[in-house]
């Protein structure tokens, strides 16, 4: 329920063929459907990822394309409804993407000093999606300061001027960054402060000689079809090669996963799998969706899909429906993250008693989006979520907030407070940042969706 990348599926691909066999060992079927069950629940978050990071820095003709690895690409202007490129947009932060390649050196990120009344936060992603590292004004307040970001390779301590060196898991890893916008008329401050956000590699700053150049990556493209089989193997081994060495938690399980073919940078070609191990391969996938998309069922609140390999631990499943539901999803000391079903054609209202508003220490919102696409709603307003900071909001007497949910107007007298729907089932999303330990534990809850009253 937060960002989704859309990205080009490419069908029909026969992907990571090689001169040489893939080294499936000999398992039993039954050993293999097993073992490809757990590297299938393991891989998915990772390939959901893939596909969006691989058309931001590699794509140069998609629309999303960021301009390569070590840039950033800053969006700055309110989304609309004719803004396609995500799904469940935020209003509320306009986004700053980079995608940093770190295999030959660290990269140093540097912020800008803040108003005190400016949220900006640098949600640093590795390829498992685990959020491995926060810069903002919650996790490292308003002043300006260098940060390094570096790869699990790196060996070297913190230079001179850097406040805190930031180690990832992996070679390649990304920011969503986001800077809070307080209307249309604020644009132009966002994009002053996005200005000032500088990425560049660590022998620049230091300005000494730059390390030899990595070799080229050939990035394959992704079709969810054969992400979806026992191609899956061929996108992990592919991601593996970034995720060296591998976390201790994870040795026995990589070696394991070693029995049918799975290791950093090896060849997969199916054709050249038994077809009995390639069959229960296959029944393994389909094993492993199925207890996806059962939890994803089931799961109606964002606390535990995303964090730090601290806060998620071996916890795959969990991380796999953070990917579905909303892949890149902040951590929960960050954000949290809730919402309703809605139906447009009736006239409903959350109400908030003054007590029970929700609990930011930065700010608040409910956005509304389309059924089954997930964009803004087109309304008479121009008015896609509403909150805390919205002009002319009208309290209650005694503190209490309505919100009223409709496709028809409330009424004059309650405009002020609606938040206009499609007339069809929709989704209304409520993001809170810098929640308080009631939000965090569960002990705060959003008021019911309900009939007006």
């Amino acid at each position: 329920m937060h960002i989704r990348m859309l990205a080009p599926l490419i069908v029909g691909l026969t992907i990571f063929t090689a001169p040489t066999a893939s080294s499936a060992q000999n398992v039993s079927p039954a050993e293999a459907q097993a073992i490809a069950k757990d590297a299938y629940i393991y891989s998915y978050a990772m390939m959901e990822s893939y596909q969006t990071w691989r058309t931001q820095a590699v794509d140069k003709t998609a629309n999303g394309y960021v301009g390569g690895f070590n840039v950033f690409r800053h969006y700055s202007e309110p989304f609309t409804p004719d803004n396609k490129d995500i799904v469940t947009p935020n209003n509320d932060t306009p986004y700053s993407w980079a995608w940093l390649d770190l295999r030959a050196e660290p990269m140093v990120v540097s912020v800008p000093a803040v108003p005190k009344d400016r949220y900006y936060v640098m949600q640093w992603i590795d390829l498992f999606t685990q959020n491995f590292a926060y810069i903002g004004v919650r996790a490292t307040g308003f002043g300006a300061g260098n940060y390094l970001i570096a790869g699990p390779k790196w060996k070297g301590s913190k230079p001179a001027g850097i406040k805190q060196v930031f180690k990832a898991e992996t070679d390649i890893v990304g920011t969503l960054t986001r800077t809070a916008l307080q209307g249309p008329d604020d644009v132009p401050n966002v994009k002053a402060l996005q200005a000032q956000y500088k990425l560049q590699p660590l022998s620049a700053y230091l300005d000494k000689s730059a390390p030899p150049v990595s070799p080229a990556i050939s990035f394959p493209p992704y079709d969810k079809a054969s992400a979806r089989s026992h191609d899956f193997i061929g996108y992990l081994n592919f991601l593996l090669q970034f995720a060296e060495p591998p976390y201790p938690s994870e040795v026995a399980i990589r070696k394991r996963f070693e029995k049918i073919g799975i290791g950093p940078g090896k060849p997969w070609d199916a054709s050249k799998i038994d077809p009995a191990t390639l069959a229960a391969i296959d029944a393994g996938v389909k094993e492993g969706q199925a207890e996806i998309d059962a939890l994803a069922a089931k799961t109606f609140s964002t606390n535990g899909l995303f964090g730090s390999r601290a806060q998620l631990k071996t916890n795959y499943l969990e991380r796999d429906v953070g990917a579905m539901k909303g892949l890149y999803g902040n951590s929960l000391e960050e954000a949290w993250y809730g919402g309703y079903v809605c139906d447009g054609t009736k006239t409903s209202q959350v109400h908030f008693t003054k007590a029970n508003l929700p609990p930011a220490e930065f700010f608040w919102s409910m956005t509304m989006y389309t059924l089954p696409d997930r964009f803004l709603y087109a309304n008479p307003l121009n008015r896609y979520s509403i909150g805390d900071r919205t002009k002319g909001l009208v309290y209650g007497k005694d503190g209490s907030l309505t919100i009223y949910v409709s496709n028809a107007s409330p009424g004059k007298d309650k405009e002020s407070n609606w938040l206009p729907a499609p007339a069809a089932k929709c989704s209304l999303v409520a993001r809170v940042y810098g929640p308080n330990k009631a939000a965090m534990t569960g002990q705060w809850k959003l008021p019911p969706l309900e009939a007006e009253k």
